[in-house]
C-alpha cells in the first residue's frame, strides 16, 4: 500500500512502524474472513482491512475524529488477522501505533476516560485488586449479573510446595489471576515440583504491563517492563532455566518486551535477555512429561469409572474435554496445538470445537469496555464448545476462563489445573 506519512510522524519510531506494515498490506480482504468483529457487525471499517485503511489516513496527516476511534476500540487486538495475513502485515503492532496517534487527537467523554482511569490504575496494582476481589467474592450471591460475571466464585488453591530443588524456574507475579484464581499458580508451582523443578516468584515483579500498554498507557506499560526486567534478570543470571508464564496473554506481553524498548539504549539488550527465556507453560512442560506418558495415561484411567467388573473402561472414560486455545496464545505467541497434543497422548476425549481460532470476546479490558459485543463473542464461542457436551472445559488464560466461566454451569478450568488433579490422583 503505497503510504505518504505526515511531516510530523516521519522520523519516528511509530512513523516507521507504520510505514513498513501499511505498505505491507495488499488489500486482499483475506483478513475478513477471520475478525471477529467483522463477523458480527459486517462493516468493512470493523475489519482489520478497514482499520488499516482509517490508520492509514491519520498517518497522513488526516484529523480523526470520534468514529475512528471507535471503530479502534472495537478491536478485539486478538491478531488472528496476523495468522491469516498472506504478506506479514503485523497488525498488532500497527493498531498499537494508530490508537495511540487517534488518541492523542481525539478527547474521549468524561464517562469512558473514568471507565480507563478506573481500570487501569486498579486492575494492575496488587494492593487494591485483591482486597477489593476478596470483598466481592464475599458478596457475590448479593451482586447484581454484571458484577458477579467479574467476579469468579473462589476456588481454594491447595498448598504450595516446600521443597526446594536445583532446577528453577520464575513465573510471574501477575496482577490479577493470583487474586481471582489462585489455584492457577499453586496447581503449576506444584506439578513443577513433582518434576524436580522449583517455582520461584520475584516479588518485586508485577503487572506485565498488557493492561496499560493496550489502555494506551505506553509510559506506565514501559515502567512495568523495565521493573519487571530488573527483578527478573538476576535469577536468570544465577540459573533460572526460564520465565514460565501460565496467563497467555501475559505471555504475549512480555514477549513484546524487546519490541517496546527497542529504542531504549539502556533496556533493549536486557530485554531480548528476558524474552529469549520467556516461554509459556504450554510451550515448555510437555516436553518435561514426555517420557511419563504411559504413567499419566494409566493414572487417568485409574480415575475413570469402572465397568460392572470393577475394572476402569479406558483414559476416554475419565470424561469429555473441550479445550479453547485462547488468541494470546494461538495467534500472538504462534504457541498451536501444544496443549491439544498433551491431552491426545494422555487418551483424554477430546472434543472437537468449531470456530476455535475465533476469540471468545474476553480480550483484557474488552469484556468491560465492549460488553455487548464481547457477551455476542462469548455466547458464540459456548456454543461451539459445549455442542460435544462437555463434562469440563479447558483453556490457557485468566480473561477467558473468567469470562467463559461466567457464561456456562461446565466447570472451566485452567489445563494445568486438570494436569494437578490427574497428578494428585484425585
Amino acid at each position: 500500500m503505497e503510504t505518504h506519512l505526515a511531516d510530523w510522524l516521519q522520523g519516528t519510531a511509530d512513523g516507521a512502524e507504520a510505514e513498513l506494515n501499511l505498505r505491507r498490506c495488499v488489500h486482499c480482504g483475506f483478513c475478513l474472513a477471520t475478525c471477529p468483529t467483522y463477523q458480527l457487525l459486517g462493516d468493512e471499517l470493523d475489519s482489520p482491512r478497514g482499520r488499516i485503511y482509517l490508520m492509514k489516513q491519520v498517518a497522513e496527516g488526516a484529523v480523526p475524529g470520534a468514529a475512528t476511534l471507535a471503530h479502534l476500540d472495537r478491536c478485539l487486538t486478538c491478531r488472528n488477522c496476523e495468522t491469516t495475513c498472506p504478506s506479514g502485515v503485523e497488525y498488532g503492532h500497527l493498531v498499537d501505533v494508530g490508537r495511540r496517534l487517534v488518541e492523542q487527537q481525539v478527547r474521549r467523554p468524561p464517562g469512558e476516560r473514568l471507565l480507563r482511569f478506573v481500570l487501569r490504575e486498579t486492575l494492575t496494582r496488587r494492593w487494591l485488586f485483591d482486597p477489593a476481589m476478596r470483598i466481592g467474592q464475599m458478596l457475590r450471591p448479593l451482586l447484581p449479573a454484571v458484577l458477579r460475571d467479574k467476579v469468579p466464585a473462589r476456588r481454594p488453591a491447595g498448598a504450595w510446595p516446600g521443597r526446594r530443588h536445583a532446577r528453577k524456574v520464575l513465573i510471574l507475579n501477575g496482577c490479577t489471576q493470583p487474586a481471582m484464581m489462585p489455584a492457577i499458580d499453586a496447581a503449576t508451582a506444584r506439578v513443577l515440583d513433582r518434576l524436580g523443578v522449583e517455582t520461584v516468584i520475584e516479588r518485586r515483579s508485577g503487572c506485565c504491563g498488557a493492561i496499560r500498554h493496550h489502555l494506551c498507557d505506553t509510559p506506565g506499560a514501559l515502567a512495568q517492563a523495565r521493573r519487571n526486567i530488573d527483578a527478573w534478570l538476576p535469577h536468570l543470571e544465577r540459573g533460572a532455566e526460564a520465565l514460565l508464564i501460565n496467563a497467555s496473554g501475559c505471555g504475549a506481553m512480555v514477549k513484546e518486551y524487546a519490541h517496546l524498548l527497542r529504542e531504549d539504549a539502556a533496556y533493549a539488550p536486557k530485554a531480548r535477555r528476558v524474552v529469549a527465556a520467556t516461554k509459556d507453560l504450554a510451550e515448555w512442560l510437555p516436553a518435561e512429561l514426555a517420557g511419563s506418558v504411559d504413567a499419566l495415561r494409566a493414572r487417568i484411567v485409574a480415575d475413570a469409572p469402572t465397568d460392572a467388573a470393577g475394572a476402569a473402561t479406558s483414559a476416554r472414560a475419565a470424561g469429555r474435554i473441550a479445550f479453547h486455545p485462547p488468541c494470546t496464545l494461538q495467534h500472538g505467541q504462534r504457541v498451536r496445538g501444544e496443549v491439544e497434543r498433551l491431552l491426545d497422548m494422555l487418551g483424554v476425549e477430546r472434543l472437537a470445537v468449531a470456530e476455535s481460532h475465533l476469540c471468545c470476546g474476553s480480550a483484557g479490558t474488552y469484556s468491560v469496555l465492549q460488553p455487548e459485543l464481547s457477551l455476542q463473542l462469548r455466547e458464540r464461542k459456548l456454543g461451539h464448545l459445549q455442542a460435544g457436551k462437555p463434562d469440563l472445559i479447558l483453556s490457557a488464560n485468566i480473561g477467558c476462563l473468567a469470562h467463559l466461566q461466567a457464561g456456562t454451569g461446565t466447570p472451566v478450568r485452567h489445563w494445568i489445573e486438570w494436569l494437578d488433579e490427574v497428578l494428585s490422583n484425585r
